[in-house]
């Protein structure tokens, strides 16, 4: 019996007491997105930054647009997603923030765009690795999306994590080009749901 087979999990959508977990989970995704956005040395000195943004409402990061996935433990993994064509609507309140600490945020390039459901962020604890959590968090954001419309699922991947981008692509996504995030590059990578939701839907 392998791992994926010994835990019984739940995937839900997120409330704002979820928060803490969540900004745990997220932080392990984005650090270095964390750090030039706030310009912290420490990303886990932000926490405090992505709880309140996940707790609230009518942002990127919000409980609003996360799925949890947990087990008898609790919160395990997180996919965060929303509507590309919203980004700098769901963005602002970010950088609002940031201009009252006084940090330049003029030259943030945007992630996605437009004709996108675009997936910001997946986390999976680390004690939890390799029960298949990524696996299920993405079929569910990819099932997400196709439920709201979308024909096209988005993400970016970092060049310094191969087997992320391996992973992404067993589960269908193909490489898109590149694009330029906080100055630095990443793959852009994109799944096609007229191709595959059906598969989805039905795994």
């Amino acid at each position: 019996m392998n791992k994926d087979t010994q835990a019984t999990f739940r995937i839900r959508k997120a409330d704002a007491t979820d928060s803490p977990a969540i900004a745990n989970l997220m932080i392990l995704a984005m650090a270095e997105v964390v750090t030039r956005f706030t310009g912290a040395a420490d990303p886990y000195s932000e926490l405090p930054f992505l709880e309140h943004f996940i707790g609230s409402a009518e942002n990127q990061y919000s409980y609003q647009n996360t799925l949890v996935l947990e087990d008898a433990s609790g919160v395990c993994g997180s996919l965060t997603a929303y509507d590309g064509a919203k980004l700098q609507e769901l963005r602002q309140p970010i950088l609002d923030y940031l201009n009252a600490r006084g940090l330049a945020t003029a030259d943030i390039e945007s992630e996605t765009d437009a004709g996108e459901f675009y997936i910001d962020t997946i986390g999976v604890s680390p004690e939890k690795q390799g029960y298949g959590i990524g696996t299920r968090l993405l079929k569910a954001g990819i099932r997400t999306g196709v439920a709201l419309g979308h024909r096209r699922i988005g993400l970016l991947v970092s060049p310094d994590k191969p087997r992320a981008k391996e992973f992404y692509e067993r589960m269908g996504f193909k490489e898109a080009g590149i694009r330029q995030f906080l100055g630095m590059d990443y793959y852009h990578m994109v799944y096609e749901t007229d191709k595959g939701a059906e598969k989805q839907q039905t795994d």
